[in-house]
C-alpha cells in the first residue's frame, strides 16, 4: 500500500485543459466559440428582457414555455464559474467604478479602450453587460464578445441596426480620453463546458448558443404574427386532438 501512495504523491498534477479559440468543432461552420458562458448569459437575459418588454401577453403559451426554458437554462449556466472568477470580479467592477464614462451610461455607445479595442456597455434583464469587441487584425473566429461582472457580456443576438449603432467608433468623442482598459472574464476549462453541456443536453456548447440566438430573434417574428391571437378560422371539432391509445 505504501508503494503505491508513494507513486500516487509523485505525479504531478495535470494542468486544466481549454479549448482552442476558433478551431473547428467538427460541424460544419462552427467554430469553438472564446466565451461560451458570457455568450449565453447575455443572450438569455436578452432573451427574457425582450419578452417583458414585448406585446406578447403573460398569458401566451409561447411565452411562458420560452421564459421557462430560458430561465432554466440561464440558472445552469450562471452555475458554472470559470477559475479566479471572483477576483476578476472585483478587479472588473473597480474598473467599471473607475471609468464610469465609459460604462456607467449603458447607452450601447462604444468607446475606444487603451489596447485600442472598442467596448460598450448594455443593460439586459437588470443586469449591465460590457460588449468588447477586438483590434481588427484578430481572426473573426476570434472576435467575439467578452466580459461579465455580474454584469455580464454578449454576441451575435443584435440586429443589424442595433450593431451599427453600437459598434461605430464615430460616435464617440475625438477627444475623449481613452485610458481604460477591460479584462475579460476568465475561460472555462473543457471539462467545465463538457459538464455543462450534459446539463443542458442540446449538443455542443456553440449548438445551444445558435439555438439561444435564433429563439431570441424569433422574438420579432412571433410578435408580428401575433401567435396569441385567437384564429381567424376555428379549428374543427377534434382536428387537434392527438392519436391516443384508446381504453
Amino acid at each position: 500500500m505504501r508503494p503505491a501512495l508513494r507513486l500516487f504523491a509523485s505525479v504531478k498534477p495535470v494542468a486544466p485543459r481549454y479549448l482552442e479559440v476558433g478551431a473547428p468543432t467538427g460541424l460544419t461552420g462552427l467554430f469553438t466559440n472564446p466565451s461560451p458562458r458570457s455568450t449565453l448569459l447575455y443572450l438569455y437575459s436578452s432573451t427574457l428582457d425582450k419578452l417583458r418588454n414585448s406585446a406578447i401577453p403573460e398569458t401566451s403559451v409561447y411565452r411562458q414555455s420560452v421564459e421557462a426554458v430560458t430561465k432554466h437554462r440561464l440558472a445552469l449556466v450562471q452555475a458554472v464559474q470559470p477559475a479566479g472568477y471572483d477576483e476578476w470580479r472585483t478587479r472588473a467592477l473597480a474598473a467599471l467604478e473607475r471609468h464610469p464614462e465609459h460604462f456607467a451610461a449603458a447607452d450601447g455607445t462604444a468607446r475606444l479602450l487603451k489596447d485600442g479595442s472598442l467596448a460598450a456597455s448594455v443593460n439586459r434583464d437588470g443586469t449591465l453587460f460590457v460588449l468588447n469587441e477586438g483590434k481588427g487584425d484578430v481572426d473573426v473566429r476570434y472576435n467575439e464578445w467578452d466580459g461579465e461582472p455580474e454584469r455580464e457580456t454578449p454576441t451575435s443576438s443584435m440586429s443589424e441596426e442595433e450593431s451599427k449603432r453600437v459598434w461605430d467608433p464615430k460616435r464617440e468623442d475625438p477627444s475623449a480620453v481613452r485610458d481604460a482598459e477591460w479584462e475579460n472574464e476568465p475561460q472555462l476549462t473543457a471539462v467545465q463546458i463538457e459538464e455543462l453541456e450534459n446539463k443542458i443536453g442540446a449538443g455542443l456548447i456553440e449548438e445551444v448558443i445558435q439555438v439561444a440566438e435564433n429563439e431570441y430573434k424569433l422574438i420579432d417574428t412571433m410578435v408580428e404574427a401575433k401567435v396569441w391571437e385567437s384564429l381567424e378560422e376555428k379549428p374543427r371539432e377534434g382536428q387537434w386532438t392527438y392519436f391516443e391509445r384508446k381504453d
